[in-house]
């Protein structure tokens, strides 16, 4: 007899393959900026914008082991933001180029606020507070 609550998977099709739903992306976009958000692992995404490296080359500069190393890979992985692959015993790291871009599509979002210019507000203030008696 056929159960639906022990189904192990079900399949949506009136949603293409591929397609990610709201929810799928603000989850995608919570596990990109969670990635971001540790400095160890944004020097890792700035090193592998040179070339892929192997696992032992990522993990040279710091000062940790290599599985504190690997689990900040396997977030990064996890992420999108970078894949890894075998090449005979050595495991390799490569920068993914288009993980960033529902993040950078969502930060644009923000562009329509002109930035503060630091200078022009400094003055904006001493002319306030001088007139103030």
């Amino acid at each position: 007899m056929f159960r639906p609550e022990r189904a192990v998977m079900s399949v949506d099709a009136s949603r293409p393959l591929g397609l990610k739903t709201g929810m799928d992306k603000a989850h995608a976009l919570d596990m990109v900026f969670a990635a971001l958000a540790d400095p160890t692992r944004r020097a890792i995404l700035a090193m592998l914008l040179e070339d892929d490296m192997a696992v032992t080359d990522v993990a040279e500069p710091f000062e940790m082991s290599l599985a504190a190393i690997s689990k900040h890979l396997a977030i990064l992985t996890r992420a999108g933001l970078i894949s890894q692959e075998r090449r005979g015993r050595v495991k390799w790291c490569k920068l993914e180029p288009d993980a960033l871009r529902d993040a950078s599509i969502w930060m644009q979002g923000f562009g329509q606020f002109e930035a503060v210019h630091l200078d022009a507000f400094e003055r904006f203030l001493r002319d306030e507070l001088r007139d103030d008696p």
